[in-house]
Order: structure tokens, then sequence, then C-alpha cells
């Protein structure tokens, strides 16, 4: 895993900056609760998203493991931040109407842990909203690049932790139900032939590092052969699920 305090002064500039950041805090706002709430955005970084949900109506604290992602996200979040571990919340059980967790999952080698202390936190109600599925983000849209490199991804894709089946199968053992999903552009993010065949030859596939030599040389051909070498195809389209703890039914008196 990256060292994040290193990672923290280039990381926005890295990863689809200002425009990537408007579009996926706008598809957490379509899934968050209406009115006065408490939100907590675990693993927060820099804040880039978690600074554009605060409303007057809304609180929000954004928790991260990492003080070079933290001492950014503190200017976005004044007062707003605090260190933490994802696997053990600095929150009291049943405070906090909703946890976003943006980009974390697919890092993780068993997020079970994180989606437990995130069901913990929430108020009956509440809602978890989580990026799920990181790794298809590049192919939901029709492209020669997705066409070629279809048959290589589906025989040697590793089982990510952040695919949305087995998510949402924990998600329900805890106790939550799926009540909404959306998506949004990872904007400026969409890539060439000529770097995706880059990426696969320096080894930063995983679908690729998985599967025959001659097979990734192949690709790597049909990459190299197809038109307009150096435009970028589709952006990726990032999906987001939001999951319902349930609420506790009130006994009526008889």
């Amino acid at each position: 895993m990256l060292d994040y305090d290193d990672e923290a002064r280039h990381y926005d500039a890295t990863r689809g900056g200002e425009p990537r950041a408007r579009a996926a805090a706008a598809a957490v706002e379509r899934l968050l609760p209406q009115g006065p709430c408490a939100v907590l955005d675990i693993a927060c970084g820099t804040g880039i998203v978690t600074g554009r949900l605060r409303r007057p109506e809304r609180t929000v604290v954004g928790v991260d493991r990492s003080p070079g992602m933290l001492g950014l996200a503190a200017r976005r979040l004044p007062g707003g931040v605090v260190r933490g571990d994802a696997t053990a919340l600095p929150c009291a059980s049943r405070t906090v109407d909703a946890v976003v967790i943006v980009w974390l999952l697919h890092l993780l080698p068993d997020p079970a842990p994180v989606l437990a202390e995130a069901a913990r936190v929430l108020r009956p109600g509440g809602v978890l909203i989580t990026t799920v599925d990181k790794d298809d983000a590049y192919f939901t849209e029709d492209s020669d690049i997705a066409e070629v490199t279809a048959d290589l991804r589906r025989a040697y894709a590793p089982r990510v932790p952040d695919r949305s089946a087995w998510v949402l199968d924990r998600a329900a053992e805890l106790g939550l139900s799926t009540v909404g999903r959306t998506v949004f552009p990872g904007t400026g993010q969409g890539r060439s032939p000529r770097r995706w065949r880059e990426a696969i030859e320096a080894g930063d596939i995983s679908w690729c590092t998985h599967a025959p030599r001659d097979r990734v040389a192949d690709v790597c051909r049909r990459l190299a052969a197809l038109p307009d070498q150096d435009t970028a195809r589709p952006d990726p389209m990032y999906r987001l699920i939001a999951s319902q703890k349930t609420k506790i039914r009130r006994r009526t008196a008889r």
C-alpha cells in the first residue's frame, strides 16, 4: 500500500483533482439523508470530497489515519477532522446518520471489519454510502480498449475486495439493506491506448500480472494497433451504493 503521508502533497493532482472530487461529492449528495444529519467520512484523505459535503444543517467529520492527509483535510474542514483507524472508529455506537467510504474498500485485504465498524456507528435508519467495483470503472462504457482487453480481464481479474455483490452480502449480514445506487465520472481520467499499454508493461494492471506473458503481449500488440494512440477513451464511471441500517420497530401497547 502507498505511503499516504508521502503521497499527500500531490495526491489530488494525480487522482483527478477538483473535477473528479466535484463529481464524487455530487453523487454522494444524491444518496445522503435530507435535512439535519451527522456524516462521517472514513478515509477522508485530503478532504477534497469531504469538504464539499458540508452544509449549514449538516455536521461532517472526516477520519483518516494518515497525518499527512489530515493536515491537508484540516484546511478544508477546520475543526472537522479526526485521526483514527477505519477498523476502530473514534465514535460511539449509533451516533451517525451517514457513513461515507470513497475509494477505500478496494485497497483492503479484508473490508469486513470496516463495514462492521460503519454499521456499529450508524443510527437505526442511517445510511452507509460506499464506492464499489473500482476496477471495472474503465470498462462500463463500450470502447475499443474494453473490447481488446475483455477476454484477459474475464479470465485473470483477481477477486477484488470491493466487488458489489460481496459488499452487499456483508451489509445484509450487518442489518443493512440496499436503498440506492448511482454513478459518477472520473472526469479527465480516460486513458489512451498508449497509456494503457504503458501501464500494462509497467506491471500496474492486476489482471495482467496474473496472465500468461504471451497473452499479455498479444493484448499490448492489439492496443498498439488501435487508431488514435494518444486519444483518451471514455472517462471511468465509478459506482456508489447506499445501504440503510434497519430501523428499530417500537412495540405498540395492546
